[in-house]
């Protein structure tokens, strides 16, 4: 039976590229040949959520959203435009982070559809923000003598928002790796704006937990954190703050390992995707030719 990966992401009316990085990590998928069709579909962009089935020729549809948390769109918004039949987000059995998959029929195009949680909460993202760090550094072994800092939008509106920026941030405490690991947030207390606060080590490293580069990642915490005035002038890297060196590393989404999250969301629902997982792994790894998509200018957050 032919399968097919399909990625959805939220997109922006203000500025396309912020889709950029779903349709570079759709590309990473189609390279190693995993499936037989790989689509994207968004929220704010053409091909739209209610239409990206109909552009798949496949029986099977593998869905991974590639938003960071659990919440409205990945339990209301895209289960209904994709007219998944019976849908509960109970189906998931999830306490914020847990969210796996439940396959479910598309009631206009009739296929079967595997609907997956979100990429942010996927335990394979732990690797894909260590990675993030390697990048901003240059360093594939950096680690000893470097803090660390998972950085969330934070909202009093979804609990699970600050629930997967915790989940990593202890997965990659846990692992010993870094001397010092925090999770922080723009709207909630620990505060990015005083990530000095937090940490002893001189060197610190800040990645946003976010999937595109944009308004919050490129101009709010460069200017919170003091990197500079004026985002516009842009800032350098590593920027000292208060004595300490701050590798801001930008959004989390762009780097090019998420493909491999994307990938293992599918495997775990039941895709055959044979070695593609390795194959991104060494396409993507830090000193490749494709190891960082990291955008330059901004775009809009996810």
């Amino acid at each position: 039976m032919s399968q097919a990966l399909v990625i959805v992401a939220h997109g922006s009316h203000l500025n396309p590229e912020s889709s950029t990085p779903t349709y570079d990590h759709a590309d990473t998928v189609r390279e190693v040949g995993a499936f037989d069709e790989v689509r994207v579909g968004f929220w704010k962009e053409e091909p739209h959520f209610r239409e990206v089935l109909r552009t798949v020729d496949a029986e099977e549809a593998y869905v991974v959203p590639l938003f960071i948390s659990e919440g409205y769109f990945t339990e209301e918004v895209i289960p209904r435009e994709l007219r998944l039949e019976d849908w509960d987000e109970a189906a998931w059995d999830s306490d914020g982070t847990s969210a796996t998959s439940v396959t479910l029929t598309a009631t206009d195009t009739g296929q079967r559809v595997h609907y997956c949680g979100p990429a942010g909460t996927h335990d394979a993202m732990t690797d894909v923000i260590v990675r993030r760090a390697e990048s901003v550094t240059g360093d594939p072994d950096v680690g000893p003598g470097f803090g660390l800092a998972v950085v969330g939008h934070g909202t009093k509106r979804n609990e699970n928002s600050a629930k997967a920026i915790q989940y990593h941030a202890d997965r990659i405490r846990e692992r010993g790796r870094f001397d010092e690991v925090r999770d922080l947030y723009m709207d909630e207390d620990p505060e990015v704006d005083d990530v000095t606060d937090f940490f002893e080590t001189e060197d610190v490293i800040v990645v946003p937990l976010f999937v595109a580069d944009g308004y919050h990642t490129q101009e709010d915490i460069p200017e919170d954190m003091g990197l500079t005035d004026d985002y516009r002038t842009g800032w350098e890297t590593p920027a000292v703050v208060d004595g300490h060196r701050i590798w801001y590393a930008g959004a989390v989404g762009t780097e090019a390992l998420m493909a491999d999250v994307l990938l293992e969301r599918a495997a775990d629902a039941g895709a055959d995707v044979g070695d593609a997982v390795q194959r991104v792994r060494e396409l993507t790894r830090v000193g490749g030719e494709s190891a960082d998509r990291d955008a330059g200018a901004p775009t809009a957050d996810d």
